[in-house]
C-alpha cells in the first residue's frame, strides 16, 4: 500500500479522535452540568453510543464527504492528505482554546482548500444556479410566513416588538427549508447542503429544545422540585445516549468518507463503498477521543452558556439527538456542535432572554463562521507548501 495512503488513513483516524476530543461536550455537557452522571460515567456512556451510531445508520454522509464536495476525478491521496492536515490543525487548535467548533465543517473546509489549491475552483462541486434560486424562494416563503405568524401572535398578546418579525422569519426559514427537503420538493447536496445547515441546524436545535422544554415545564409544573430533579436526572441517561448515537452516526462518518476516498483514489477499491473495517476503526477512533474528553469545551458548553436544570438538560439532549438522527436518515452532514449548542440556548431561553449568556454565544458563532474558510486556507497552504518541497510526490 502507498505510504501516503497509509499516512492518510492514520490522519483520518486522528481527525476522528480530535473530533471526539472536541465534541465530547456534545453528548455529555448537559449530563455533567446537571450532575446526572459523574464526568467519567458520562464519557463512558458517550463513548459506547458513539461507537454504535455508525452501525445503526447508513453511510450516506460518508459518501457526501468522500465524493460530494470535490469531484472524485481530481481526488488524489496526496490532496486528501493535505485536506486532513488542514482540518486536524484547526480542530486541535480550537480544542486547545476550548472553543466548540464543527469538525465536519473543518473537514469540508480542508477538502475545499486542498482541492482548489490542487486543481482550481473547477474541482469543487458548486451548486447549480437553479437550485440556489429554489433555496432562496423557499427561504423567502418561510421567512414571510414566520414573520406574519409571529407578528400576529405577539400583537394578540400585546407585547409586539419589531425584532419579533426577524425572529419569526428565522423560525420560518428553519422549518420550511428542511420540510421541503424531507418531502422531496427541494433537492440539495454537497457544499450547498452544508452551508444551509450551518444556519438551520442550530436553529432546529434551539426551536425544538425551546418547544420541548416549554412542554415539559407545563406538563410537570405541579411536581415537587426534588422528585422532578430525580426523575429527569435518570431520563437524561436516555437522552444523552440518543444524542451520542446521533453524534456517532454523523461525525464518525467523516473519517469513513475520507478513508474510502483514499482507497478509491489509490485504486485499492473499484467503487465508493465503505468497507466494514473502515466503519469499525472510524467509530473506535471517535469513541476513544470522547473517552479522553475535551474538558475545556465541556466546561464552556455545560456551564458558560446558561444554567441548566435536569429537565432542561433532558429537553436539550432529546431535541439535539432527534435533530441529528433525522439528518442522519437523510444523509445530511450537519454540525453536531451547532445542534446541541442551539438546543442549550433553546432550553435556557425558556427562562427568558437574560438566562442565556449571549456574549459566549457570539464567541461560538464567530468560530462557526470562520471554520470552513480557516480550514480551507490552512489546507491550501499545506498543499502548496508540500508540493513546493516534494514536487515529485505532490
Amino acid at each position: 500500500m502507498d505510504p501516503i495512503i497509509i499516512l492518510g488513513i492514520l490522519l483520518a483516524l486522528l481527525f476522528n479522535f480530535a473530533n471526539g476530543l472536541n465534541d465530547a461536550a456534545n453528548s455529555i455537557a448537559t449530563i455533567i452540568a446537571t450532575k446526572a452522571l459523574t464526568p467519567l460515567q458520562a464519557v463512558l456512556l458517550a463513548g459506547v453510543f458513539n461507537l454504535l451510531g455508525p452501525l445503526l445508520f447508513t453511510t450516506a454522509i460518508a459518501a457526501t464527504i468522500g465524493r460530494g464536495i470535490v469531484d472524485p476525478v481530481f481526488l488524489t491521496p496526496s490532496m486528501i492528505l493535505m485536506a486532513m492536515v488542514g482540518a486536524v490543525l484547526w480542530v486541535l487548535a480550537t480544542s486547545y482554546l476550548g472553543i466548540p467548533v464543527s469538525s465536519s465543517h473543518a473537514l469540508i473546509g480542508g477538502l475545499l482548500g486542498a482541492g482548489i489549491a490542487a486543481a482550481g475552483i473547477g474541482a469543487v462541486f458548486w451548486p447549480p444556479l437553479a437550485v440556489i434560486e429554489q433555496v432562496l424562494l423557499y427561504g423567502i416563503v418561510g421567512a414571510t410566513l414566520g414573520a406574519i405568524g409571529t407578528g400576529a401572535f405577539t400583537l394578540r398578546k400585546g407585547d409586539f416588538e419589531p425584532w419579533n418579525l426577524f425572529v419569526g422569519g428565522l423560525i420560518g426559514v428553519t422549518l420550511v427549508i428542511p420540510s421541503a427537503i424531507a418531502m422531496g420538493l427541494l433537492k440539495v447536496n454537497g457544499i450547498l447542503a452544508v452551508l444551509i445547515f450551518i444556519v438551520i441546524s442550530p436553529m432546529l436545535g434551539l426551536i425544538s429544545a425551546f418547544a420541548f422544554g416549554t412542554l415539559v415545564t407545563y406538563a410537570f409544573r405541579n411536581y415537587p422540585p426534588r422528585r422532578l430533579t430525580s426523575l429527569f436526572r435518570n431520563l437524561q441517561i436516555f437522552s444523552g445516549s440518543l444524542q451520542a448515537v446521533g453524534h456517532g452516526g454523523n461525525d464518525a462518518q467523516n473519517a469513513m468518507g475520507i478513508i474510502t476516498a483514499m482507497l478509491l483514489a489509490g485504486g485499492l477499491i473499484s467503487e465508493f463503498a465503505v468497507p466494514l473495517w473502515v466503519i469499525l476503526v472510524s467509530s473506535l477512533a471517535i469513541s476513544v477521543g470522547t473517552l479522553l474528553g475535551g474538558w475545556r469545551v465541556v466546561d464552556k458548553m455545560a456551564n458558560r452558556i446558561t444554567r441548566i436544570r435536569p429537565y432542561q438538560g433532558f429537553a436539550a439532549s432529546t431535541a439535539a439527538g432527534g435533530v441529528l438522527s433525522l439528518m442522519n436518515v437523510f444523509g445530511v452532514p450537519v454540525s453536531t456542535t451547532h445542534a446541541i449548542t442551539g438546543a442549550i440556548m433553546g432550553v435556557g431561553a425558556t427562562r427568558g432572554y437574560s438566562a442565556v449568556k449571549w456574549g459566549v454565544v457570539r464567541e461560538i458563532l464567530i468560530a462557526w463562521i470562520l471554520t470552513i474558510p480557516a480550514a480551507a486556507v490552512v489546507a491550501g497552504v499545506c498543499f502548496l507548501t508540500a508540493r513546493a518541497l516534494f514536487s515529485g510526490v505532490f
